[in-house]
């Protein structure tokens, strides 16, 4: 068969998804390689972000698209708590290894919850890259997709976030 690449979460029969305590929800379509990141490791991953409750269409924005990986420190709180989870593992999940894919579906308390409560004073949320939990689809590069995440995940009038829909992979160390 075809190597599995990143795909929008449409129903993939071949993936089989364990659910941690968590609720964070996880199928590996491919288990890479090598040393496993573990807290406090610079990572770097590609992905495809959806989510379950779009009208019009399921997928937010891919890094792979813009050619432009996403990079964090695992634990640091740059990046959102189900992130962390499905890459370093823990909870029950295995961490990822090095050339990994890996599809999650991520509970809102683990996702962007923090960025949907209200602002004091604001009419809106500022939820922009660097100013909260990533990742953030980019404003300049991805305008529509950045504006789509902001309607479904940064929107303090939605009475529910729907849960995120990442497929990951994992990127080794780069000598």
């Amino acid at each position: 068969p075809p190597p599995r690449s990143l795909a929008a979460p449409a129903a993939d029969p071949s993936l089989t998804f364990s659910t941690a305590k968590s609720g964070l929800q996880y199928a590996d379509a491919k288990i890479g390689t090598g040393s496993p990141p573990s807290v406090g490791s610079a990572v770097s991953i590609d992905y495809v972000m959806s989510t379950t409750g779009a009208r019009y269409g399921t997928r937010i924005y891919s890094t792979a698209d813009k050619g432009a990986p996403f990079r964090f420190t695992v634990g640091d709180g740059t990046a959102i708590k189900g992130l962390d989870e499905a890459v370093a593992g823990g909870d029950g999940i295995p961490p990822m290894l090095p050339g990994g894919v890996r599809r999650v579906v991520i509970p809102s308390s683990m996702g962007y919850e923090s960025l949907a409560r209200p602002i004091p004073g604001m009419q809106f949320q500022d939820c922009q890259e660097g100013k909260g939990p990533g990742p953030i689809p980019p404003v300049p590069e991805a305008f529509e997709e950045y504006q789509r995440f902001k309607n479904i995940y940064c929107n303090a009038n939605r009475p529910y976030q729907p849960d995120l829909v990442m497929d990951i992979k994992l990127y080794g160390k780069r000598s």
